[in-house]
């Protein structure tokens, strides 16, 4: 065992948090531009997208409520910000372009919820949390990309919310596989319960019934 990892556990890190329902699913920044490794993609993210329709297909016939995020600037980019001075590209990313558009494989049904955000985390600026809050959601199950930005920008917001977040390990993915696995690791230890796709559903279909959506 890594000394680091002995230095967490020291410390009382990495806690197990239990699976408590009623669960929901955010899916974060899974549109075209990000599947595409010549706009913003790369790593393992195609991967991660694949991982993902099995997920959302349980999602779906469980009822539970499902978020989708974008990121979406204003057509005159009167909304550019300091997000935009870090990554110009981001402002490329309007209402009606394609690298915009969430991927086929995974668009949203009637019913789910688009967040459309201009900073890395689906929480800040945006109405997701109430939302969730409304559907009595407890335990948040995470998607998306990439992993070291907007996912774990969103983890970190879920928490801080009163969430309980379940990272879905092999439903998210990065452009690059260190930081990838670094953010795993490092939710794992302070903020989010972090588990496989499979490990995921079977722990949730052995616990407690899972929350139904509740009438908005």
């Amino acid at each position: 065992m890594h000394d680091e990892v002995q230095t967490y556990q020291r410390q009382g890190f990495g806690t197990a948090m239990e699976l408590r329902p009623p669960y929901g699913l955010l899916i974060i920044d899974f549109v075209n531009g990000f599947a595409d490794p010549a706009v913003f993609g790369g790593g393992n993210i195609p991967e991660a997208i694949r991982n993902t329709q099995p997920l959302l297909r349980a999602a779906r016939e469980q009822g539970w409520p499902v978020a989708h995020s974008r990121i979406v600037f204003a057509d005159d980019d009167a909304d550019q910000n300091i997000f935009t001075l870090k990554v110009p590209g981001m402002l490329t990313l309007k209402e009606d372009s394609h690298n915009s558009a969430i991927v086929p494989e995974l668009a949203p049904a009637a019913g789910e919820y688009v967040v459309r955000k201009t900073v890395p985390s689906a929480f800040f600026g945006t109405s997701l949390a109430a939302w969730l809050t409304q559907r009595g959601v407890q335990t948040l199950l995470v998607a998306g990309c990439v992993t070291s930005g907007c996912v774990r920008a969103s983890v970190v917001d879920a928490m801080s919310l009163g969430f309980r977040p379940l990272v879905v390990s092999d439903c998210v993915g990065d452009r690059a596989l260190g930081p990838h696995a670094a953010n795993l690791f490092d939710m794992e230890q302070k903020y989010a319960t972090v588990l496989t796709r499979d490990e995921a559903l079977a722990q949730i279909s052995q616990a407690a019934p899972a929350g139904v959506r509740a009438a908005a």
